[in-house]
């Protein structure tokens, strides 16, 4: 087993980055002109990294599988992004955005990466501000705060509930120019599906045109992964259906380790499933936990009764309602950290607290915050008697102001006003911490093969606080890959451009195109969704929130099983030289199959709770994940071996040099 050599440079903590961006390579500006980069992904990550390196001078190729970079999934993030501005004054900083970030990751991250992390979070605000994106501001001007999970500031800058999109345009508008200036070439409907190794280093990709379904050979100096998060092999999930694993487990079989794969985040506010035939779940903001209430009834009568249709929850008095996180964890109350808020939801479910008609589903009450808005817009206009309908009017048009548009999305899918009756929710799965293995300049163990955004592993151990998705992405993109990749780039400015019509791009292609003929030849019966969705119940049953051993090593052998099946037994419709989406979920599904069994086994193997990894045998008392930090403390990285069952671990121990370990409490 080797030891991974992360690169983290020595010396103080808040001193490692600016030591680091000291002591690196850089490229001339005039030889930028004659080097290549191939970017995979233009979301938040993909987007950042392409027009930065762009306008520094690099040639990029971008790669996305939608019809434009705008409909990345990064679109549909909602609630914030954030940074270490202290614009309230209530005590934020540097280190207390680094320590909120270690503990909500349950002390399963890099000290170095995540106070990287925290010390570029300001500039990545001031950055999107002169882009023009129009975050929410305050009476006096000052850009506003919102709190979020797991911490005890407002440090999380918003566009009401849009932000994502929002910081997505402003990354789209900046390639926008790289485009015009002829820096960048788009390649939209396009999806990578092999890398090329040339020499010992990553050299270019093969593509599939989704249009025409024309493979092709695409050559570079170095390879950047932005593909984003593993969280549709659930089937289900808040992700955009699109969204795969395939950019990343390409690179994992030519050698890229795969790291922390259990490590999934489970969002505890969506909406809950309501039948067989769903594809997709939908996200509420974490932000609604600001002024959103939750609870279930205190009587199990009264579940049921509601379950039933025979009582409303606007009939139950407060004094019969369980706010059960603010009963639990007074300190933090609403707001602790997603994993512990969503285990919090299913104890409450499963003990028979559940409100909907599957029983899988809390209430979000925001009656108490339209009162408190209302009284206090009341008293601003001079009127301190105000009556119970002047209160809910003025109130209801603060909630409006602060979340309208996810007000509005509610009420469209579930048919219910979320102003009169509490919004129901329940925890999905949303977002992947495992990933890529990669080192302080997000190198993984491929050389010139980078991975940002989501698709490593790098930043939020074993569990991401939320806002901080979007503030990693645009620091990996904006403010740490730029100089990072110039220190393997300084060794190619000879070089010249990669030739494609070598025996690796013979090789990378061939394999390519037998594996698509494969599937459309393959005279099957059941469809690709009719597999995908197996092994969503799998994942979800026995890979889910709660795990146990007995379920893992069922879960392995099932996957694998239904691996070969679909192997034998899936229908690809359409031929390989057109479009055709059947044959493009295939290929993603059939690397979700192996994912899978990688997952479970990971599951497995980490004999601990930590967490948005929870196993039922480790487990305290009350309910609360149990760490086992002297055996468990490292990144399991995992090496591909051709067997996704036997793939061999290799560890990354953890060092803390600059904050106490301990067990994580919200109480």
């Amino acid at each position: 087993m080797s030891k991974l050599d992360s690169k983290i440079p020595k010396g103080p903590l808040a001193d490692k980055w600016t030591k680091h961006k000291n002591d690196i390579n850089l490229v001339n500006p005039a030889n930028k002109r004659n080097i290549d980069v191939i970017m995979v992904g233009t979301g938040l990550a993909g987007g950042s990294a392409a027009a930065t390196l762009a306008e520094l001078g690099y040639n990029v190729k971008t790669f996305c599988y939608q019809d434009s970079p705008r409909r990345a999934h990064s679109i549909a993030a909602q609630g914030g992004i954030n940074a270490a501005k202290n614009y309230q004054g209530d005590g934020d900083s540097n280190y207390r955005l680094f320590y909120d970030t270690i503990k909500g990751g349950d002390y399963r991250s890099r000290e170095a990466n995540v106070y990287r992390l925290a010390e570029v979070s300001a500039n990545i605000i001031d950055q999107c501000v002169a882009q023009g994106v129009p975050f929410a501001r305050e009476y006096g001007g000052y850009l506003d705060n919102r709190s979020f999970g797991g911490v005890l500031v407002s440090r999380t800058f918003y566009a009401k509930g849009q932000t994502g999109q929002q910081l997505l345009l402003g990354a789209y508008s900046a390639m926008n120019r790289q485009i015009n200036r002829g820096k960048i070439t788009p390649y939209n409907r396009h999806e990578m599906l092999d890398l090329v190794i040339v020499d010992g280093k990553a050299r270019g990709i093969i593509a599939r045109n989704l249009v025409t379904g024309e493979i092709e050979r695409h050559s570079a100096h170095a390879v950047v992964i932005a593909s984003g998060g593993y969280g549709n092999v659930f089937f289900l999930s808040t992700n955009a259906m699109g969204s795969n694993v395939t950019a990343s487990w390409k690179i994992h079989k030519r050698g890229a380790y795969f790291a922390n794969p259990c490590y999934t985040q489970i969002h505890p506010t969506c909406i809950p499933v309501s039948g067989d035939h769903q594809s997709k779940l939908t996200l509420m903001s974490e932000s609604l936990r600001n002024d959103g209430r939750i609870w279930v009834p205190k009587k199990k009568e009264d579940a049921e009764a509601i379950r039933q249709g025979k009582k409303k929850p606007n009939d139950l008095s407060a004094e019969e309602r369980d706010y059960y996180l603010e009963r639990r964890y007074p300190s933090f109350g609403n707001l602790v950290p997603r994993d512990v808020a969503s285990r919090a939801a299913k104890e409450r479910c499963d003990a028979g607290f559940g409100v909907n008609k599957t029983g899988q589903a809390v209430y979000l009450d925001f009656a108490s915050a339209i009162e408190r808005y209302g009284k206090e817009q009341a008293a601003i206009h001079g009127n301190h008697n105000p009556s119970k309908e002047e209160v809910t009017k003025l109130g209801k048009k603060v909630i409006e102001n602060k979340y309208g548009n996810l007000f509005q999305m509610y009420e469209k899918i579930v048919d219910q006003n979320p102003y009169e009756t509490p919004m129901m929710i329940y925890p999905a799965v949303h977002y992947t911490m495992g990933g890529v293995w990669v080192d302080y300049n997000l190198q993984s163990t491929i050389p010139g093969c980078y991975v940002t955004g989501e698709a490593n592993f790098s930043d939020h151990g074993a569990n991401r606080l939320g806002a901080s998705a979007l503030m990693q992405g645009l620091a990996d993109g904006y403010f740490v890959l730029p100089y990072t990749i110039g220190d393997y780039l300084s060794k190619d400015i000879k070089t010249g451009k990669i030739p494609t019509d070598t025996k690796e791009f013979d090789e990378a292609e061939n394999k390519v195109r037998e594996l698509l003929e494969k599937l459309v030849n393959n005279k099957g019966t059941h469809s690709v969704d009719h597999f995908h969705k197996k092994l969503g119940h799998i994942m979800w049953d026995k890979c889910g929130m709660a795990r146990n051993a007995e379920d893992l090593k069922s879960a392995m052998a099932e996957i694998r099983a239904l691996r070969e099946e679909f192997w034998r037994d899936v229908k690809v419709p359409g031929g390989l030289n057109e479009m055709n989406a059947e044959l493009e979920k295939a290929t993603r599904v059939a690397d979700f199959l192996e994912l899978g069994e990688l997952f479970a086994k990971d599951a497995l193997h980490r004999n601990e709770s930590c967490g948005g990894h929870f196993r039922e045998e480790y487990q305290t008392e009350e309910g609360e994940a149990l760490r086992d930090d002297e055996n468990f403390m490292y990144v399991a990285a995992w090496e591909y071996t051709g067997d996704p069952g036997n793939e061999v671990l290799h560890k990354e121990e953890l060092e803390y040099e600059n904050i106490e370990v301990k067990s994580r409490s919200y109480k």
